[in-house]
């Protein structure tokens, strides 16, 4: 007797829980939100593509010369998503590989309007716009959306240097006479500077140039942007 009085206690339990629990259960999986739930205080929460990409900062405003010889601002790209990087076309050392990165990512993404290059010299007295449409021409760069811009030097350093925080200095006892970074900036719609984090969270601010998963993982936060 008192057993089956157990049998009937420990059942009306269950069925008063399956009252409560199920639906809720079934709520959730409707919502594809299972593994979360009101008392669970370390659920790892979605993450989105856009949360994947820090916003560093505005990028700096330039204004240049291009190939063409047509003036060429930040405001050129507004609404666009492009890549940028110091380079001049004499470089010995690492520009090459820095070219064929940046000619694998048009190559990527040509054709689309969206999408855009710019190449900045630092050795803008011998990069006239005359020069820099041969070397465009040399590289086989096919893409109207790639500009390469020269000017003052002063103001390209200044640009490098304390504008996007890229390294581009001179130095006679180097090979080609000038140092920069092998580094690309990559700048979004709205003209921030944005980027992914990396194994530790924390954000890597620009993308390697001279290394092949630099460029690819570029190339993946490049599309995440033209998608915003």
């Amino acid at each position: 007797m008192f057993k089956n009085k157990s049998y009937i206690g420990i059942s009306f339990i269950i069925l008063i829980f399956g009252i409560y629990a199920v639906p809720k259960i079934v709520e959730r999986i409707k919502n594809n939100n299972v593994v979360q739930g009101d008392r669970l205080d370390r659920v790892i929460p979605k993450t989105t593509d856009e949360d994947k990409l820090i916003k560093i900062g505005p990028a700096p405003k330039f204004e240049l010369i291009n190939q063409d010889n047509k003036k060429i601002t930040n405001e050129t790209y507004n609404g666009k998503v492009y890549v940028l990087e110091f380079f001049f076309t004499t470089c010995p050392t690492i520009c090459p590989k820095m070219n064929e990165s940046m000619l694998l990512i048009e190559k990527k993404f040509f054709g689309n309007p969206n999408f855009g290059i710019v190449s900045i010299t630092i050795d803008p007295e011998h990069d006239t716009p005359q020069v820099l449409k041969e070397h465009a021409k040399l590289l086989g760069v096919k893409s109207s959306n790639w500009n390469f811009l020269t000017g003052d030097k002063a103001y390209i350093f200044s640009l490098a240097n304390k504008g996007f925080n890229l390294y581009a200095g001179e130095n006679k006892k180097v090979a080609g006479g000038f140092e920069h970074s092998g580094l690309f900036a990559l700048v979004d719609k709205n003209g921030n500077i944005r980027c992914r984090k990396d194994d530790f969270g924390n954000p890597i601010l620009y993308y390697d140039g001279l290394d092949k998963m630099g460029v690819r993982n570029i190339q993946q936060d490049i599309n995440i942007l033209l998608q915003e």
